[in-house]
């Protein structure tokens, strides 16, 4: 998880553009999963050395670079969690080769509070980096930036493994769309990461995949990185108790509780103290960034939470609990006959490792430690700069098999 300070604006005439749901010849809303609505070019890095200085510039592993990289921005036509019409977007990373049918890499994001902050919206750092990582390893590279985040409309359901799913579908089914265009098409092939939210919302994608969702996609292989697999028995406890500290444990279950009551109604009552009532919630509306949490939030959850939420966090139940089933039902049952590797930190200080530990006994799947690697300060984002490198190694080995 991640919640980062802001980088850039989005333009406000933008915004409007892209927000609203994609409208049909007729004039009625259409809801035509998957369709591209628009292709944007962002930024070439000719050579495997631009790559290589990008990557190194944002603290990143740059020794799988085997090529240049074209990135783009699309938006897509998909669907928000009641199933209505809704728009997204996402990077797209397509390597400077003369290969003309390329296997693809799906990289879903950490933690984001910010529009700005996703994907398709950084021109460069730590957003970007992973795709650009796996595009010049030779990846076809969608990188969502999911719903209410980049230029996609409505407020962003956090840790909705469901909507993530869809945008995740979603996307490669716009990329293979546009692929053409840049002289390349997808082999159908799909090999499936993410880091802290986006480790579950991976995995949600390769179920997903596996299951059919396009029958055009395969399911490769999955590597997802330093996910909060287990909500309920191992991340809440820790970031109630304050083995995950301050801010992040304040910011992380601020940002929870008010995604999943929009998504929820978790309690009749409010969520916040007195102080804070309507000024949390407005934190989480998709503008405001890392910069303002820190400056509005408290450093104790007692002071955030009402005496309901703060129950209701100590002791789940009804709505809440059942949400946490669904989530942490997302690591229950194994992909039969394909290749899955977590990877984790032991030394995570936000995402303790026994969440990796748990859902892989229930995949049946190794756990693999990369290591403790501090990135400004935080092993948690460590964990996703060693992680983007070794499944990029591992899935190239894979590709070449």
């Amino acid at each position: 998880m991640r919640i980062p300070l802001l980088r850039v604006a989005i333009a406000a005439a933008v915004l409007l553009t892209a927000v609203a749901a994609p409208v049909a010849a007729n004039g009625e809303r259409t809801s035509a999963r998957g369709r591209l609505l628009t292709a944007e070019p962002l930024r070439t890095l000719r050579t495997a050395a631009d790559v290589s200085r990008a990557l190194t510039a944002a603290g990143f592993d740059a020794t799988a670079t085997r090529y240049g990289v074209d990135t783009y921005r699309l938006t897509y036509s998909t669907v928000d969690p009641a199933g209505r019409a809704a728009v997204a977007s996402g990077l797209l990373a397509v390597p400077r080769t003369t290969t003309r049918e390329l296997p693809t890499v799906s990289y879903a994001h950490g933690t984001e509070i910010h529009r700005a902050d996703a994907p398709s919206t950084s021109p460069d750092g730590w957003s970007p980096a992973p795709a650009l990582t796996f595009g010049s390893a030779g990846f076809v590279t969608v990188a969502p930036d999911y719903l209410g985040l980049g230029l996609g409309s409505g407020t962003h359901p956090y840790l909705h493994v469901p909507s993530e799913t869809t945008a995740g579908v979603d996307l490669l089914r716009a990329a293979r769309a546009y692929l053409p265009a840049t002289g390349h098409r997808m082999t159908g092939d799909v090999w499936v990461t993410g880091f802290s939210q986006g480790a579950t919302a991976a995995i949600g994608l390769a179920r997903a995949l596996r299951s059919g969702a396009d029958r055009d996609l395969r399911l490769r292989a999955l590597a997802p990185i330093a996910g909060a697999y287990d909500l309920a028995g191992v991340e809440l406890p820790a970031l109630r108790d304050g083995v995950v500290p301050p801010p992040w444990n304040v910011g992380y279950l601020a940002y929870l509780m008010v995604a999943w009551d929009r998504l929820h109604n978790l309690s009749d009552g409010p969520l916040f103290t007195a102080d804070y009532a309507g000024r949390a919630e407005a934190l989480f509306d998709s503008l405001h960034t890392g910069a303002d949490l820190a400056g509005t939030l408290p450093d104790r959850i007692d002071e955030l939470f009402s005496p309901a939420a703060r129950a209701l966090l100590d002791r789940p139940a009804g709505r809440f609990a059942a949400a946490l089933r669904a989530h942490d039902g997302t690591c229950a049952g194994e992909l039969p006959d394909v290749p899955v590797r977590l990877i984790f930190s032991a030394g995570d200080e936000q995402v303790p490792a026994a969440n990796t530990e748990h859902c892989a006994a229930a995949l049946h799947a190794p756990a693999v430690d990369v290591g403790d690697l501090a990135h400004d300060g935080s092993t948690h984002l460590g964990s996703n700069v060693r992680g983007v490198a070794w499944a990029a190694r591992w899935f190239g080995s894979l590709a070449r098999a």
